[in-house]
């Protein structure tokens, strides 16, 4: 048997181009198959131990959740009324006209099945003419959502 050095000194450049390119088409940068994943190559769990310690587990969610997951993730990205930057992440806000409770109940449900690493705060306040939610997580985990969220830098 070949050792994982082995493994991936063997590996031609084009390959390790090409797993390279795989796992960013494949999930966006930083979102990477879990480590856990019988699937993941010794590259990929190279890749995903030097790259972040948040990764997105794409086996959590079948093909039409995780479709389902992304429209929904487009809705809230595209709904949002305003951006608020905590200590340890960000708070989203939305108008329940745009986006339901229900809607964004959903989303976490689905997120932290991928996303385990993600604390869920949802947040109804000013009687019900607000709806907040909030991402938060352990140290470094704003690069991640400002990247996966797509969080316009001030």
């Amino acid at each position: 048997m070949t050792s994982e050095k082995e493994q991936i000194a063997g590996m031609s450049k084009w390959s390790l181009v090409g797993v390279t390119l795989g796992l960013m088409i494949g999930g966006g940068v930083g979102r990477v198959q879990a480590q856990g994943s019988p699937l993941a190559t010794n590259a990929e769990r190279q890749t995903m131990t030097t790259q972040s310690k948040f990764y997105c587990n794409i086996k959590a969610l079948n093909p039409t959740e995780r479709a389902h997951h992304k429209q929904l993730t487009e809705k809230l990205i595209a709904s949002r009324n305003d951006i608020v930057e905590t200590q340890k992440g960000y708070e989203f806000q939305f108008a329940p006209a745009n986006v339901t409770l229900a809607e964004l109940a959903d989303w976490v449900v689905a997120e932290g099945k991928c996303c385990p690493f993600f604390e869920f705060h949802i947040d109804l306040e000013r009687a019900g003419s607000l709806l907040c939610l909030r991402l938060t997580g352990e140290d470094g985990i704003k690069p991640f959502i400002r990247s996966e969220f797509q969080v316009p830098l001030k």
